[in-house]
């Protein structure tokens, strides 16, 4: 049987998880979810060719294909600067694919979008590091005393730009901005809006950056910081500012 089809059919039954690896011996009852960022090492180096360099203290092997043609069509690296960091994050983890992290960054940022606007938190937790989640779940809570609802759905991520990217000798990290059309109500404990049509799309511009342990040998990111872009929206999902 074709190697991708069990691949495909071993997610769908389950055996690939949001952080299994890790989380599982940080929490009990998490809701499992399956990580936007997994991905195989023989996925990435399959019809491609590679190299190995020799270097002080260790053997890296690298793809040769331009890793950066391969981005998604909405993904750009607007200056040269984070090349040279997302090169060095390859040479440090060889199951890293910069098109693949591109897409699962932005199936990462929908899916936490969505379920803080739901007060998930079993998935907020499994996505999330410490810092950033308690400012989620603080933000939530101060919803729930106020009674207030909010109901959001990201339509598309418009655009993705890789800013930065960078090691400090112990975590990886990469920052993104995202452009998405989402719809986005709030209303208060009588059901009444307080924000937002639901007829309405619009614009939404965070800048998020993502990490990793450099020492992990699992190919899961999490969210480390998020802020506000440098447009002021209106009726956006109110993601809180942290890291």
């Amino acid at each position: 049987m074709d190697p991708t089809l069990i691949l495909y059919a071993a997610i769908a039954a389950g055996l690939v998880f949001w952080l299994r690896s890790i989380l599982g011996t940080r929490h009990g009852d998490e809701r499992e979810r399956p990580n936007p960022f997994t991905t195989k090492v023989e996925e990435i180096l399959d019809s491609k060719g590679e190299k190995t360099f020799d270097m002080p203290g260790m053997s890296v092997t690298l793809s040769l294909a331009d890793p950066f043609s391969e981005l998604p069509r909405n993904v750009s690296v607007p200056t040269d600067a984070p090349k040279k960091g997302l090169l060095e994050i390859m040479a440090a983890f060889r199951d890293f694919d910069i098109a693949r992290f591109s897409q699962g960054a932005q199936d990462a940022f929908a899916m936490i979008v969505e379920s803080f606007a739901n007060g998930d938190r079993a998935t907020l937790k499994n996505l999330l590091e410490p810092q950033v989640y308690n400012a989620f779940d603080g933000a939530l809570k101060s919803r729930e005393v106020s009674g207030e609802t909010m109901s959001t759905e990201i339509h598309a991520v418009r655009k993705m730009e890789i800013l930065d990217a960078r090691q400090d000798g112990k975590n990886a990290y990469i920052k993104l901005r995202f452009i998405a059309d989402e719809t986005c109500v709030v209303k208060d404990k009588n059901g009444a809006v307080l924000s937002g049509n639901p007829d309405r799309i619009t614009e939404m511009n965070d800048v998020w950056t993502f990490s990793r342990p450099l020492k992990s040998r699992e190919a899961i990111w999490f969210l480390h910081e998020t802020r506000d872009g440098d447009v002021k929206e209106d009726h956006k999902t109110p993601v809180p500012d942290a890291g």
